[in-house]
């Protein structure tokens, strides 16, 4: 993933970011994809994905690529693989082309979405405060049970996964970063059953 400038200063959780009033986000239309993979092959390091595969994918699942625009001029896309079970444990144990992944890897619509791939993000200028209104798309019921994933390419993409809440994840995919959904987030045990000790304790007294 790859940014031409800037990023958030602020730390904030990829689910919390603010929603940029003057940029627009939503589903690309097949007339943009030769645009976006234009774009990613300039920005992001190492994409090898031409404008026909990335229409491949389109088709197969219209919700897998954003654009971000303000008054009607592209600033950029977002990219994800929706990941059934089988392809969210395919990633962990690299086992996955993330150049050209299998479609048997990818969730169909009467799949659930086991784990979100953000295959790239590209943005210029003001851009990349779409973010926020691409969680919010990543917040819809079919997506709800699913983390998100990536692989930063660049320095900058980097300082957007430590600013958004990403960590590394140990995996044998090289380099991979996670976000865990806050709902899906285990609670800690220990402090919440010591105060539930306590409470019994005062209760008994």
């Amino acid at each position: 993933m790859a940014m031409e400038r800037g990023w958030f200063a602020a730390r904030h959780d990829f689910d919390a970011l603010p929603l940029s009033p003057d940029i627009d986000v939503r589903c690309a239309q097949f007339s943009e994809i030769a645009a976006l993979s234009e774009m990613a092959h300039r920005l992001v390091p190492g994409v090898q994905i031409g404008t026909d595969e990335l229409a491949r994918y389109f088709t197969f699942d219209p919700q897998s690529i954003l654009t971000f625009s303000r008054k009607g001029r592209l600033l950029g896309g977002m990219a994800f693989l929706f990941l059934n079970d089988r392809g969210h444990d395919a990633l962990l144990l690299d086992e996955v082309c993330l150049t050209a992944p299998e479609t048997h890897y990818l969730a169909s619509a009467k799949e659930d979405v086991a784990a979100i791939y953000i295959w790239a993000i590209a943005a210029t200028g003001r851009g990349i405060a779409g973010l926020g209104k691409a969680a919010a798309h990543l917040r819809q019921i079919r997506f709800h049970g699913a983390d998100c994933y990536a692989q930063p390419s660049t320095v900058a993409g980097r300082d957007i996964m430590k600013a958004t809440g990403f960590a590394p994840v140990p995996s044998f995919q090289p380099d991979l970063w996670c976000y865990e959904r806050p709902w899906l987030r285990q609670p800690m045990r220990m402090p919440g059953a010591i105060i539930q000790a306590r409470s019994f304790a005062d209760a008994r007294h």
